[in-house]
Order: C-alpha cells, then sequence, then structure tokens
C-alpha cells in the first residue's frame, strides 16, 4: 500500500486526464500557459521512463472558441460540429508541443461500444499497447463527433473522468491522476464554505464520502465531483491508485509520482491485483 512519502514508490505506467477548465481560460479561450506546462512535465515523465497516456478534454470549448460562437450551444448538432473542429485543433497543438520534446503522440477517439467487451475492446487493448511499445503517447478523448453519450450523459462514459478510468484499466496502468480546477475531495463545497477541509487520503468510497460531492462542474466542462468519485471507484476495484489535484500546477505530477502528499489520493485494491 502506498504511504505518502514512500520513496519506494515506482509507477511505472500513468494515465492523466486534463479537463476543459485547466486547458481553456474562462472566456473560451486555450490556456496555452497551462498546455505547454503539462506536455514538459509529461515529457519529462516519460523520459524518467514511465509510460504515459494522457486524456484530453476540451474538443467543445475549443471548437466554440475557434468557430467564434458567442456562446456554448445547446444544440446536439453544433455541440458535435464544434468537437471535430476543436479536436482537431487540440492535437495540432498537442503534436506541435510534444515535439519539442521529441516525443510522438497518437489520437484515440473512443465511443462506449469500443470498451463493452469483445474483439473491438481486445483490438483496442493491442493498440495501446503497441503504441507504448512504439514510445508514443496516446492522446484520448471521446468521439464527440459521432457519439452523443458525452454530450448527453446517457449510456456513455458520462464525462472524461470516467473514460479516464476505463482507459486506465484497459492499459493496465498502475496510477490515474485527474488534473482538476479543484485541489481535491473536501470535506464541503470549497467554493461556497472556507471552513471546509481537503480530505488527503481515501481507502474506500463510503456514502459520507459520496455524500460531500457535490454536483456539475465548471461551466466549461462536464464533470464534477461525482464523476471523478465514479472514477476512482472503477480505478479502486482495479487494484489502480488515483489522485486528484488541481491541473494549474502541473508540476505536482512529480510529487505524485514520488509518492508525496498532494491533492487527495485513493488507494487501490491490490487484493485484486
Amino acid at each position: 500500500m502506498r504511504i505518502f512519502g514512500d520513496d519506494s514508490v515506482n509507477y511505472k505506467r500513468i494515465v492523466v486526464k486534463v479537463g476543459t477548465s485547466t486547458l481553456t481560460y474562462p472566456n473560451g479561450e486555450l490556456n496555452l500557459r497551462n498546455m505547454e506546462r503539462l506536455v514538459a512535465v509529461l515529457s519529462d515523465i516519460k523520459n524518467s521512463g514511465a509510460e504515459v497516456v494522457l486524456v484530453s478534454s476540451g474538443a467543445i470549448a475549443v471548437g466554440v472558441s475557434r468557430l467564434k460562437m458567442p456562446y456554448r450551444p445547446a444544440e446536439l448538432w453544433l455541440k458535435q460540429a464544434s468537437a471535430a473542429v476543436g479536436q482537431c485543433r487540440l492535437m495540432h497543438l498537442y503534436d506541435k508541443m510534444f515535439a519539442e520534446y521529441n516525443k510522438i503522440v497518437a489520437q484515440i477517439l473512443l465511443t462506449r461500444e469500443d470498451v463493452d467487451g469483445g474483439e473491438r475492446e481486445e483490438n483496442l487493448v493491442s493498440t495501446f499497447r503497441a503504441l507504448m511499445e512504439l514510445k508514443a503517447i496516446p492522446i484520448v478523448n471521446e468521439n464527440d463527433s459521432v457519439s452523443i453519450n458525452e454530450i448527453q450523459n446517457v449510456h456513455g462514459f458520462g464525462d472524461n473522468d470516467t473514460l479516464s478510468a476505463v482507459v486506465a484499466a484497459l492499459c493496465g496502468a498502475d496510477l490515474l491522476v485527474l488534473l482538476s480546477d479543484i485541489e481535491g475531495l473536501y470535506t464541503g463545497n470549497p467554493r461556497t464554505d472556507k471552513n471546509v477541509a481537503l480530505i488527503s487520503r481515501v481507502d474506500e468510497i463510503t456514502n459520507d464520502i459520496v455524500a460531500v460531492a457535490g454536483g456539475a462542474g465548471s461551466s466549461r466542462g462536464t464533470g464534477g465531483m461525482q464523476t471523478k468519485l465514479e472514477a476512482a471507484r472503477i480505478a479502486m476495484e482495479k487494484g489502480i491508485d488515483m489522485v486528484i489535484t488541481n491541473g494549474a500546477h502541473p508540476e505536482n505530477l512529480y510529487k505524485v509520482m514520488e509518492g508525496k502528499e498532494v491533492g487527495t489520493f485513493f488507494v487501490g485494491r491490490k487484493d485484486n491485483v
């Protein structure tokens, strides 16, 4: 079991999920500083010998900005069009930024049907394995331009938090990190109550833990703490450690990799692996 400050921690394969609120400013424009810092840290972690998978949100928000829409549309077809434009823009920037550190990236767009078992899931696992053997960094998102699951939050991943946990399980990762717009899980809502405390460690998703989770996330994203707890539940069941930390400080990933206390740490059930 991982203990904060334990120098013996040695994560070999990590999945990092970055949310829309980290990748964009409140006005919807890309936060290039955050993107560049995240890319630099992930590239450095890969240089250290760990395998890295990035699950990236932001396609719809970036597309809305790119298309100069005055606000995030409510119409499904406009959201899908925005996702198609935004995903192209995101991958262009990721490819360019990672190339500065001599890293190769690959795009993987998923629908729920791809991970429901059978031949498609087997092929997907093989693709992840091949990309990592070839030293590439897979960049994953739900295929919003053809799938309405995340957009409508029906019969799909619900949010990229859940998607990232599914990807971590498929990849056989030993660590999942959710980069959010909040430091971690609190005893209440830190945006409305200054007296709440950060919960540094969770060994089990109890009813009390579920009760402190709030509603939806920022106006630019779809996820809130409830979706992060669902991701934690999936990861923990698969024996994968998970951390929620603030995406505004991607350097926190170094601390996580070193087993130092940062954000909220969810302990993977090692008896299941």
